[in-house]
């Protein structure tokens, strides 16, 4: 194998290459005789460049394993509103074993038929769906396919085997603020600063609970905010910021 490689955008017109992403620009690993190393440009170059390329390909073989494929399967004509981390999804799914197609899950089936509903981007499902699953519409349906990294990796989980590449059909049906939303923080953000005091979490805390009909107790409502601030309050500034609430776990 003579000669070595270069990095072309790949809106170029070439007529053989791997495509790719690296620092956000879509790029093309290319065979050239005339170029020595991974450079940018099609031209004659002094460095040495078999490492340079290998570790080209191999940069992009793992950014491929940390990429979800999305593919739009129906779209409604109206979009009232577009899921962000911290809505709730109802969905129905079906998910498919890619190796050999095979179903392992369907809330059609498996589920008494009923839909389910999960908080995006806290990690409650997969990695794959939190990336997958934003920006999408009420009454839109999607088919992710899910790298074994942002889905079960090495340990697999039931009926799917370690190291599988999942694909699922999800089904959009109803979209909700979560107790992780921004609306929900605005709620409990009493002074509009942008960050939770204990008192604020104090008082949203009180009013759930009489809400429900529990009885409010200051001692356990002192002690419970003391454990939510010692979870997430990740700076420990005495306040839980915006970022801290929104993509975490906790009793709030």
């Amino acid at each position: 194998m003579g000669g070595c490689f270069f990095l072309a955008r790949s809106e170029a017109s070439q007529s053989k290459g791997v495509p790719l992403t690296l620092d956000r620009r879509k790029l093309e690993i290319v065979r050239c005789e005339g170029c020595c190393h991974v450079c940018w440009t099609r031209e004659r170059c002094s460095a040495p460049g078999p490492a340079l390329a290998t570790a080209a390909v191999r940069e992009y073989g793992m950014m491929a394993r940390q990429r979800v494929e999305v593919e739009v399967l129906q779209k409604p004509f109206i979009c009232h509103r577009r899921t962000k981390w911290g809505d709730m999804m109802l969905v129905h799914y079906e998910g498919y074993l890619e190796r050999d197609g095979s179903m392992f899950h369907s809330t059609h089936k498996h589920n008494n038929g009923q839909p389910m509903w999960f908080t995006l981007g806290i990690r409650e499902a997969i990695k794959g769906w939190d990336k997958g699953l934003k920006d999408m519409c009420v009454g839109e349906k999607r088919k992710l396919t899910v790298p074994p990294a942002l889905a079960y990796g090495k340990e697999g989980k039931g009926k799917i085997p370690p190291e599988s590449t999942l694909i699922f059909n999800i089904d959009l049906l109803e979209i909700r603020n979560g107790p992780r939303s921004h609306e929900s923080f605005q709620e409990m953000d009493l002074n509009d600063d942008w960050k939770l005091s204990k008192q604020e979490v104090k008082i949203y805390l009180k009013k759930e609970f009489e809400r429900h009909g529990a009885v409010v107790n200051d001692t356990q409502h002192d002690a419970l905010v003391e454990d939510i601030f010692d979870k997430e309050d990740e700076d420990s500034d005495g306040f839980i910021s915006a970022r801290e609430f929104t993509y975490k776990h906790d009793e709030l």
